[in-house]
């Protein structure tokens, strides 16, 4: 069965690795702020539907 060769890290993965990822603070909460919006238009276009009927 062939072995898989390890090949050393590239330059290029070395400097990724010391630079800091990005501040993801507001990430999330955009995030549930765009899921609650989406939320709440289907609940309201359902019960307007219930609504009309």
């Amino acid at each position: 069965m062939a072995k898989p060769e390890r090949t050393k890290p590239t330059a290029m993965a070395r400097q990724t690795k010391k630079e800091k990822e990005p501040a993801l603070s507001g990430t999330l909460s955009s995030v549930f702020l765009l899921g609650f919006f989406i939320i709440f238009a289907c609940v309201s276009v359902y019960f307007l539907f219930l609504h009309r009927l």
